[in-house]
């Protein structure tokens, strides 16, 4: 419920409005936080005042703050009104997508549950990071491009979790190049399965994150799970398959076309990895790379982009990520003006030369 007036005390061009609308009871405590830490942050990040009685909220401000602050209010009322913990995070969120002009709903974002367990609920915590799930859902081969954070493997594997417990697919099988940085297998130590292990671990810890830990050695054993390094691909056919390739930045071209034709009849990809932190030897051109180039217009084949603003680790994350960036982007610059200033050199150069050699030759 809300009602509006206006403070006629002030000039128009500071003119101020004041809102007021209430929520369900129930709702108040979680929407405000322990100790009201969710108001707080409102109240850091949003013009305007917020003053808070009961369950009645009231807004003072110009008019677009407290429009946006009835937006946002309302949004986060629809989270906690679904049962859902709201979080800080969850708030600054929300009026980064309302302030962006999205025409999601940052509840409804915000709500999509992928996957429980002890309590723990996986979904999206970011616009993009909620179009590429929704993508998963919608194409049978899906890329996930973006920096480190940004949830593109937790969140495919969550889905291909969710697949196999819906009985969508009937395996899972999750690959990554066992090799990185240049090494070799045979120049490591230990077993075979000891050499690829430390490859592979990541994806096992997201495993169980999300499942039994004791029902994942059956499931492994039984080949409804497999976790292998991408050679073990080839020459096979993936039918009725959800399959994941994690770090795919470190394919080359020719790897990156192996794993791609072994989908089969009934399957489902998912190609995440960082083309920024590519680790292949001599050079050599990412698969991942060549793949955003050649296989955009094809039907059934999604990229999804997610960027530093998706980041869901620590803060500072997100803060090196953007240096980076900028970091490289300045470097390019720097190069290509260089190359400029090195081509002009060779141009006015040449001329001289012909100039002195054409004095130089004799007259007839």
């Amino acid at each position: 419920m809300r009602d509006q007036v206006q403070d006629t005390s002030t000039a128009p061009a500071q003119r101020t409005v004041r809102s007021s609308m209430e929520l369900a009871p129930e709702s108040v405590p979680a929407l405000l936080g322990s100790s009201d830490e969710n108001l707080r942050v409102l109240e850091s990040i949003l013009d305007g005042d917020i003053h808070v009685r009961g369950n009645s909220f009231t807004f003072t401000g110009a008019p677009a703050d407290v429009a946006l602050a009835e937006r946002v209010v309302s949004e986060l009322a629809g989270i906690v009104g679904g049962g859902r913990p709201l979080s800080t995070d969850a708030v600054r969120r929300t009026v980064s997508m309302l302030t962006q002009g999205v025409n999601e709903s940052p509840a409804a974002v915000l709500s999509l549950d992928i996957l429980s367990r002890r309590g723990k609920t996986i979904r999206p915590k970011t616009l993009n990071q909620k179009r590429y799930v929704d993508a998963i859902d919608a194409n049978t081969i899906i890329f996930g491009v973006g920096p480190a954070g940004t949830g593109k493997t937790y969140l495919a594997m969550a889905k291909a979790v969710q697949a196999l417990q819906s009985k969508q697919v009937s395996r899972i099988i999750l690959t990554r190049p066992a090799v990185e940085a240049g090494e070799r297998l045979g120049f490591l130590p230990g077993t075979l399965h000891e050499k690829i292990d430390p490859y592979l671990r990541p994806l096992h810890d997201a495993l169980h994150d999300m499942m039994d830990a004791d029902s994942i050695p059956k499931l492994m054993q039984a080949g409804v799970i497999e976790v292998a390094p991408l050679a073990y691909m080839r020459g096979r056919t993936l039918n009725d398959a959800f399959i994941i390739l994690d770090e795919a930045q470190n394919t080359t071209a020719e790897q990156m076309k192996m794993f791609l034709t072994r989908l089969g009849f009934g399957s489902k990809v998912v190609v995440t990895g960082d083309i920024t932190q590519v680790d292949l030897p001599g050079g050599a051109r990412s698969g991942l790379r060549a793949a955003t180039e050649i296989l955009g217009d094809i039907d059934g084949i999604h990229f999804a982009h997610l960027d530093s603003s998706d980041v869901v680790r620590h803060r500072l994350v997100s803060d090196i990520v953007d240096a980076y960036e900028r970091h490289e982007t300045a470097r390019h610059e720097t190069a290509r003006h260089e190359t400029a200033r090195q081509d002009t050199q060779t141009v006015g150069g040449n001329r001289a030369e012909r100039r002195a050699a054409g004095s130089r030759s004799p007259r007839r």
